[in-house]
């Protein structure tokens, strides 16, 4: 039975102008938080996060990315501004289904581009941004190439766990659950859309409060780099770290991730 089968929260669909469809699935009640998944992945995979986030007083919304069922839409000739688009058509079918606030928008890896894009687009849909296991300003090229030998079919398995141990995963964490779970064409779309889009564009993320969310021994952000959020937007950024998670930082703990997350929120609204 797969994921999608067993799932308790509620599907919805929402098509927009141009061919497009955004499948997502939303449970609980509380502020509404939307969760973005990361480089290639399906939101299937943050619902460990989402229920854990759910006991924690909090409405959560996972939509599928395009290319990723039920989610379709063109896939070329795209910007990071078109996929903000999908995922702010979530926050407001949200708020016409009841729910009023502005949403909290929680990117994962890439995710956090996309998160920092909307933003940056619709300051008036977002109360807060949390960046999981956001990438550094810049980090080691063989990380990139990591990325791309797990998407080659061409590469054998057992150097696929190599590239997953050496930039995703922690010691002692589990690495084979994502040996599968890649989609190469939405890696595909989502890298050449990165290239199309100016980085002013979504570099300022906006005007909410900002939680920059770090796996304590993450690769994609090396040493030295713990506090760039902070020290260039100042007070809007609150840092923290789960110690003993990488890359996949809410994957791997999931529990620990939405309770830092739970924190950041009752200190900005006590």
């Amino acid at each position: 039975m797969s994921p999608a089968e067993t799932d308790a929260a509620a599907l919805r669909l929402i098509d927009r102008p141009g061919g497009i469809r955004i499948g997502y699935r939303v449970a609980g009640d509380g502020p509404l938080v939307v969760l973005i998944a990361s480089t290639g992945r399906c939101a299937a995979e943050l619902r460990p996060l989402a229920e854990a986030l759910n006991r924690h007083g909090f409405r959560v919304a996972r939509p599928e990315p395009r290319g990723i069922a039920p989610s379709a839409g063109p896939m070329t000739g795209v910007t990071f501004h078109d996929f903000a688009a999908d995922f702010a058509a979530v926050i407001e079918a949200e708020r016409a289904a009841g729910q009023g606030r502005p949403a909290i928008i929680a990117g994962h890896a890439y995710g956090t581009w996309i998160a920092r894009t909307l933003a940056t687009d619709r300051p008036d849909l977002i109360d807060g941004v949390v960046l999981l296991a956001s990438g550094a300003r810049a980090w080691p090229a063989h990380l990139s190439a990591a990325i791309t030998a797990i998407n080659d079919p061409a590469t054998a398995p057992q150097d696929r766990l190599a590239a997953l141990r050496l930039g995703f995963f922690a010691e002692g964490n589990d690495a084979t659950e994502w040996l599968e779970g890649w989609h190469p064409a939405v890696v595909a779309s989502q890298r050449a859309a990165r290239a199309a889009t100016v980085q002013a564009d979504w570099w300022p993320t906006g005007v909410a409060p900002i939680l920059d969310l770090m796996g304590g021994a993450d690769p994609f952000r090396p040493a030295g780099s713990e506090r760039e959020l902070v020290d260039e937007f100042g007070p809007r950024v609150t840092a923290a770290a789960i110690a003993g998670a990488s890359h996949a930082m809410p994957a791997e703990k999931p529990v620990e991730a939405a309770a830092a997350i739970a924190a950041w929120w009752r200190d900005l609204h006590p």
